[in-house]
């Protein structure tokens, strides 16, 4: 399955990469006109590739089966309601070919970052703690993991000694899907080996703020720095 994909390259050599993963009903481009307004400019580095990638189109049950632009399907909004591993199959596939092909362009594991935010947060937690645990770190903002998820059952039989950092971001306002969700799979994981941060924001709906992308901004910066030849070749 390939995925429609929007980018902003590098503006310099590229040696990292993350990938932006939306939420439900939403497509690449949209995430990234949103990341733009909220910080007046792109989430630009000399060194990292930004991608967006837009969901296939497939029925959504919460939405009575009409088409939308989801990563998976679900029965309900509710970190109650079972996976669906056999839509969630299907999304990893896809997930799977977005890294590989950037591997293949010369961009090792532990120089990506995935993350997302709502459903795409999620889909960043699968692929970072079930699919990909070589990964350099993943975000989530305003997302969760259903109770009972195959991410919790991966990290448990996992022999990974050392796992990709996490950082949730979760308005506390949040009626969609409750900051309580998010710090309930924040504590799971951690409970698991994950070692990360939990970063509730006041004030906020279920939505992306400014503030919010600064410390992502910074903390993507810390997770990918610009290789030692980058730097030796500005001195």
């Amino acid at each position: 399955m390939n995925l429609a994909l929007k980018t902003v390259n590098a503006t310099g050599k590229h040696t990292a990469s993350v990938i932006f993963f939306h939420g439900s009903g939403d497509t690449g481009p949209n995430v990234l006109e949103w990341v733009r307004f909220l910080l007046g400019r792109d989430l630009e580095y000399p060194h990292i590739k930004i991608l967006y990638p837009t969901a296939p189109l497939q029925k959504y049950t919460p939405l009575d089966g009409e088409l939308f632009n989801v990563w998976f399907d679900r029965r309900s909004v509710n970190i109650a309601a079972p996976e669906n591993k056999k839509s969630l199959s299907q999304c990893y596939d896809a997930v799977n070919q977005l890294i590989d092909e950037e591997v293949a362009s010369g961009i090792p594991l532990g120089r990506i970052i995935v993350g997302g935010f709502s459903m795409g947060g999620a889909v960043a937690l699968h692929t970072a703690y079930h699919l990909r645990p070589s990964l350099a770190g993943v975000f989530a903002h305003s997302s969760f993991l259903n109770r009972g998820s195959v991410v919790y059952d991966s990290l448990e039989s996992s022999k990974a000694t050392e796992l990709p950092e996490l950082r949730m971001f979760h308005g506390e306002r949040d009626t969609l899907v409750p900051k309580d969700w998010g710090l309930e799979t924040f504590e799971a994981l951690k409970k698991l080996g994950v070692k990360g941060t939990f970063h509730p924001l006041r004030n906020t709906l279920h939505e992306l703020k400014t503030a919010s992308l600064k410390d992502l901004e910074q903390w993507i910066q810390e997770k990918l720095p610009p290789l030692e030849n980058q730097v030796l070749n500005k001195l």
